[in-house]
């Protein structure tokens, strides 16, 4: 039974490797710093390709003015060959997301891209001078502004009072 014996110390041998091995996976897991928080989202300068849109597009590009540094921009995008397409996302005060998309696209189609399916609703919202449409449903909820030439959402996981602050900060000038 000398071979019994060899087996018996290889397999204790397996067992204590393994131990060792989770035990220093352990410590490491222990003493690197897991950052759990939600990430920090890089502020964008969007000045340039909003006057790049500005030139370059059929219809008045928009953008807010006057909001607070709290709102944070974190995407921008101009697409001249897909219906002079304009997107802006900002990361809300409270860390919603809302955006402001544009498009000379057909509004029915632009609008459940925008929204991302949403339909749109009888509830309509005066916002400086203007009557937006609510559209909700989809995996945004939104306000349009149908407009000669271009429509513009306001989307986003934001309550409609952010939309809204942000559809009253639009400015095309």
């Amino acid at each position: 039974m000398a071979g019994t014996n060899g087996k018996q110390k290889t397999a204790r041998d397996m067992v204590l490797s393994l131990g060792v091995i989770v035990l220093v996976g352990l410590v490491m897991w222990l003493f690197i710093p897991h950052d759990e928080g939600e990430p920090d989202l890089k502020r964008v300068d969007y000045r340039v390709e909003l006057l790049t849109a500005r030139r370059a597009a059929s219809y008045p590009i928009a953008a807010p003015e006057g909001l607070s540094q709290d709102w944070k921009p974190t995407s921008v995008r101009f697409r001249g060959d897909e219906f002079d397409a304009w997107h802006l996302g900002f990361r809300a005060p409270d860390g919603e997301y809302v955006a402001v998309e544009q498009s000379a696209q057909k509004p029915s189609t632009f609008i459940e891209e925008a929204s991302q399916g949403g339909q749109r609703t009888d509830a309509t919202q005066e916002i400086a001078g203007r009557t937006w449409t609510r559209c909700e449903g989809g995996r945004y909820d939104a306000l349009v502004l149908e407009e000669k030439g271009a429509t513009t959402v306001v989307a986003g996981t934001g309550s409609y009072e952010q939309l809204a602050t942000m559809a009253a900060a639009l400015r095309t000038d």
